[in-house]
């Protein structure tokens, strides 16, 4: 592993927000890094923390007074709890745009380190059910019907865990911040991958 490429796992890593449920495990954890993550990282871990648990800790108490979604197969029931819990969030976040959770700083970490783990296999798996690129909305819902992107293990395994029903999701070559439960996009980094055996220098 190259010099560049550890700096950017440990700069990722140190990203993680303290007792946060990963999309799926990640194997990455050693007591004897945190000052160098510190020192690699500087405040863009702390920035991204704050700013995923506020949100985090928002949508709990947006959640207070809704009814209590029970064990259901009623598609009718669910989208009406989904729907309930979504205008709350929008209402809260009036005005919420893109970068409020990825910063400039925090997407070209990112992008970065997409770049230097994606291999042609996990670009495969991200396109195999990939809904492709198309027009989203900040604070808006996901479509109902479109897919979601597969997200290999070894690309989750580079990124910050994340709260519970929180996701990382792509939109053809854009990667989307998702509140699974509410089904609201929270955020978006445009062009977050690209392939290095080809020419990406447009990102349509």
């Amino acid at each position: 592993m190259t010099l560049k490429r550890m700096s950017l796992r440990i700069a990722l890593i140190a990203l993680v927000a303290p007792h946060a449920h990963p999309q799926t495990p990640k194997p990455y954890a050693d007591v004897n890094t945190p000052h160098f993550r510190a020192e690699v990282c500087g405040g863009i871990a702390v920035d991204f923390r704050t700013r995923i648990w506020s949100y985090f800790q928002l949508r709990s108490e947006l959640k207070k007074g809704l009814p209590v979604l029970k064990l259901t197969n009623d598609p009718a029931e669910i989208g009406m709890a989904v729907r309930a819990l979504a205008t709350r969030i929008r209402m809260a976040r009036v005005g919420a745009k893109e970068g409020d959770f990825f910063t400039p700083t925090i997407s070209a970490v990112f992008r970065k380190t997409l770049f230097l783990e994606l291999d042609a296999s996990s670009w495969a798996a991200i396109m195999d059910d990939n809904p492709g690129e198309f027009s989203v909305s900040i604070n808006g819902s996901y479509p109902e019907g479109k897919p979601l992107s597969t997200m290999p293990s070894s690309i989750l395994a580079i990124l910050p865990t994340l709260p519970d029903d929180i996701e990382y999701r792509f939109l053809g070559r854009h990667l989307i911040l998702l509140d699974t439960e509410a089904s609201v996009i929270l955020d978006r980094i445009p062009c977050a991958i690209q392939r290095r055996d080809r020419d990406s220098r447009s990102c349509p």
